[in-house]
């Protein structure tokens, strides 16, 4: 049963600000670490991303940029050594939890349909159009979902469904990530800099507003 979790988003090769990640981590020392892919195609050193990633046991599923190298079709050239392409095609599409909040989800667009998009100023047609999320929600077997893929930081609740989105460490995007203490009802959230972590705000779960999801 998992309490405390560290969320890391996209990370598109940004090695130095995944090491600081870490390195917070290491300190504060949560019950797991979950990462929802696009580790590769970025501008830093992507072969490290996947060591840092595969040495601090970082729970790691695989973004379309992933799908896209391992499938020949890279978004760039990647010229990692073979070991990595190995631990990248291991990777799944999605992995389960169990926490205290109940069953959780990990992805990266929304479910395992990685190209999905759910941002957080998402509404209207925007959220009545979005198969991947009614899906989801009609499915019930989750209570948490972490994905990533748009780059945006994001709490919202579809019904019964928290739907968290870290954000990403790609330098253009406001690099940060989250933390959430799922047993206290709260989270933190992180901006990552080439210098390292510096808090960015805190999160009351219980006071995410409950929204209608889409439907099947």
């Amino acid at each position: 049963m998992l309490r405390r979790l560290l969320l890391i988003g996209d990370v598109h090769a940004e090695a130095t600000r995944l090491a600081h990640v870490l390195a917070h981590a290491a300190r504060s020392r949560p019950d797991a670490i979950l990462c929802v892919g696009d580790i590769v195609d970025g501008a830093e050193d992507a072969p490290r991303c996947i060591e840092l990633l595969r040495d601090h046991d970082v729970a790691t599923v695989r973004g379309n940029h992933e799908r896209w190298l391992l499938a020949g079709t890279p978004f760039e050239p990647y010229d990692g050594p073979a070991w990595t392409l190995a631990w990248l095609a291991a990777l799944p599409t999605t992995r389960r939890f169990e926490t205290v909040a109940g069953p959780l989800l990990l992805g990266h667009g929304v479910g395992a349909q990685d190209m999905a998009n759910l941002r957080p100023d998402d509404e209207g047609y925007a959220l009545a159009s979005n198969s991947a999320l009614a899906a989801l929600v009609a499915e019930r077997t989750c209570a948490i979902f972490v994905g990533g893929h748009t780059h945006r930081r994001m709490v919202r609740r579809f019904d019964d469904l928290l739907v968290v989105n870290p954000g990403t460490l790609a330098r253009h995007d406001q690099p940060g990530f989250l933390e959430l203490d799922l047993a206290a009802g709260v989270g933190h959230w992180f901006r990552v800099g080439l210098d390292g972590v510096t808090a960015d705000g805190a999160l009351a779960l219980a006071q995410v507003p409950r929204e209608p999801a889409p439907r099947p």
